[in-house]
């Protein structure tokens, strides 16, 4: 069984104003709500490729329970743990000309609900994955992705994280199975400009030196270039489209790669669903469907 861990998931609030004008009433063309957050996008792209996962994170308040309606809608399998103060946070994303966005902080998460969030962990064996997906909100530890490494050391599941900066580094001793940077995100760790495919391998080979077993770097446009445990190299170029929401496509690439190597542990196989899952998600308003990726595999 695959896992997807949120610790800050949202109600994306997403809006379209042609002819924003700052400061004076605006109207909006469309607006949409969809559920919101890296490991929830994960868990819906997975669904969507009919692959069993369970989402699990917090929620509070009447937005949190809009949030498990929207996913018990999409056919998500939920675990949420439900806070007693607060409120799940609504981003609003307003689309233009450019795209603006408004992202609020969440609620306060205290011990007592990480210690919940533990108990559900320690269930997880050798036959799981667990995927850890972007940043820790102010109200919790910042140690928390390499705390639940640790703990869950023993357990043999395969842990993927998907972070940033120093929380992806401080995990690295614990030999996560993947990791998924893209291409700004590897630089930027190493306080580097990555410019050619030889320099994301270069990097990507130093990450698996700190700990990481495989290492997936999103290039955009330029496709994905997976470094596995074993040594091989693979590289795959997207395939052409008009990108029309660049959110969530990263997760999408995650979630496609793992539908892929559950399936048989084939990594090129894997990689280049991984690819097709993500652009399906970026030539569309919504994350990838079955339908959209294995047209996207089709032509590949």
């Amino acid at each position: 069984m695959i896992y997807t861990v949120t610790f800050n998931p949202s109600l994306d609030y997403v809006v379209t104003v042609p002819d924003l004008k700052v400061g004076s009433l605006n109207r909006a063309s469309s607006e949409k709500v969809l559920p919101g957050g890296k490991g929830i996008n994960v868990s819906i792209v997975l669904t969507n490729l009919g692959i069993e996962n369970k989402a699990i994170g917090f929620i509070s308040g009447f937005t949190g329970k809009v949030l498990k309606d929207l996913l018990r809608e999409r056919g998500i399998n939920s675990d949420f743990i439900k806070l007693d103060r607060g409120l799940t946070r609504i981003n609003v994303k307003v689309r233009g000309e450019e795209e603006t966005e408004i992202n609020c902080q969440g609620p306060r998460v205290d011990d007592v609900y990480i210690g919940e969030l533990y108990e559900k962990l320690d269930y997880l064996d050798a036959d799981d994955y667990l995927v850890l997906a972007g940043s820790i909100p102010d109200t919790m530890p910042k140690s928390l992705y390499q705390e639940i490494l640790h703990r869950l050391k023993d357990n043999g599941l395969k842990v993927i994280v998907d972070a940033t900066g120093e929380l992806l580094l401080n995990v690295l001793p614990y030999k996560p199975f993947l990791i998924k940077p893209n291409d700004v995100e590897l630089g930027n760790l190493f306080d580097v400009e990555i410019n050619t495919k030889d320099d994301v391998i270069t990097y990507a080979k130093k990450l698996q030196e700190k700990g990481a077993k495989n290492v997936l770097v999103s290039r955009a446009e330029k496709g994905a270039i997976l470094v596995t445990e074993d040594g091989n190299v693979y590289e795959h170029a997207a395939p052409q489209g008009e990108v029309l929401n660049s959110v969530g496509a990263g997760d999408s690439m995650l979630a496609g790669f793992l539908a892929g190597y559950t399936a048989d542990g084939d990594m090129e196989k894997a990689l280049k669903l991984g690819i097709c899952a993500g652009s399906a998600s970026a030539f569309s308003e919504d994350l990838a469907t079955q339908r959209e990726v294995d047209a996207l595999m089709a032509s590949f």
